[in-house]
């Protein structure tokens, strides 16, 4: 196949040059019909009779004493000016013409089209001058143009924080909240990422409003919350109960929930890598619920949420800000009030202070 179209590359070539070297010697106008007409066309513009000169099929005719152009032989990539078309505006489009009508266009040169020694043929080389007539691009050209294809736009890149977008997208809902969190606890409920597993009765997600203002955040569940499966509902817990209803809050107001969420054994702190294995999930509860401010019980609460290892004692009363956004206030866990009940005027103060920043008003208690 290669093969064939090679030699009708090279017949196409070799005619095309016969009628430009034959148009340069005779200077007459049309297209003869077959590349023998060349040959006599030749001999009769021989002015003293002579024969005409032998044909060299590898390179055309060439009448006697008559001009070659400047064609670039071989392949070798030597520039190639058309003639100028007679009778006609310089620069008209070719259009095929019928045998013996006058050229009104320049011919492009064959091997401005490709080289016959090796080169493979475009799509509109193929087929020779003898079953087309004059060569012409819009005749070589087999079945229609394919159509452009469209344009495709780039997909904009995705968020690194898959669930800040996913919440974004939700409707300001209760509702929907609520579901939202309850595919995440469901999901809380089988995980196996870390050994706090092996030892649980259950796991503590949280408890309160979805839509709530404030979220208390706490270290991790104590005894009597593994086995109630809820947050805060021990000794602490009811001491907790107490400071929110005294900020003006029924306790299923506010949202509450923990930094890990499998008891930790003896009660003990949870470690880095634990936290770690957890914190997605608490990302993603404050993601969805966008509380006004963040109440941290306790250091442990504290470093879970913004990675800092300093002491509550240095820490509480100062507002602190959760990825840039969230005001956190730091103050004392509610066990740590249990065991010293003098530090309760601390807290009563820090949480004041959330009141101020949310607008409301509490009585000055001591």
């Amino acid at each position: 196949m290669v093969e064939a179209l090679r030699e009708e590359l090279a017949d196409l070539t070799a005619s095309v040059r016969a009628f430009l070297e034959w148009h340069a010697a005779t200077g007459a106008d049309g297209m003869p019909g077959h590349p023998a007409a060349l040959h006599e066309a030749l001999g009769a513009a021989s002015s003293d009779g002579a024969p005409p000169a032998p044909r060299r099929p590898e390179r055309g005719f060439s009448g006697q004493d008559a001009p070659s152009p400047p064609v670039a032989r071989g392949g070798s990539g030597a520039a190639f000016s058309p003639p100028e078309p007679r009778g006609g505006a310089a620069g008209a489009p070719l259009h095929p013409e019928p045998r013996g009508a006058a050229a009104s266009a320049p011919l492009p040169h064959p091997e401005q089209r490709g080289s016959a020694a090796g080169a493979s043929p475009r799509p509109e080389q193929r087929g020779g001058p003898e079953s087309q007539g004059a060569w012409s691009p819009t005749q070589a050209q087999r079945g229609p143009e394919p159509s452009p294809r469209p344009a495709v736009s780039a997909a904009p890149a995705p968020r690194a924080d898959t669930v800040a977008r996913a919440s974004a997208t939700l409707p300001d809902t209760k509702e929907e909240r609520a579901a939202r969190l309850s595919l995440i606890a469901e999901e809380v409920r089988t995980c196996q990422k870390c050994p706090l597993h092996e030892g649980r009765t259950h796991t503590v997600f949280s408890r309160g409003d979805p839509s709530s203002e404030v979220v208390f955040v706490g270290e991790g569940p104590g005894a009597e919350e593994d086995l109630q499966g809820q947050p805060f509902v021990g000794a602490a817990g009811q001491l907790l109960d107490k400071m929110i209803a005294a900020m003006g809050y029924h306790r299923d107001e506010v949202y509450i929930c923990n930094i890990v969420k499998c008891r930790p054994p003896k009660n003990r702190k949870p470690e880095p890598a634990e936290m770690a294995a957890c914190s997605p999930y608490l990302t993603a509860q404050l993601a969805l619920i966008k509380p006004k401010v963040i109440v941290a019980l306790g250091a442990t609460a504290v470093q879970g949420l913004i990675g800092t290892s300093e002491g509550i004692t240095k820490l509480r009363g100062t507002w602190k800000l959760y990825k840039g956004s969230i005001p956190i206030m730091p103050t004392f866990h509610p066990a740590y009030l249990l065991r010293q009940p003098s530090a309760k005027r601390e807290v009563w103060s820090d949480l004041k202070e959330v009141m101020r920043h949310l607008g409301k008003s509490a009585p000055d208690r001591g």
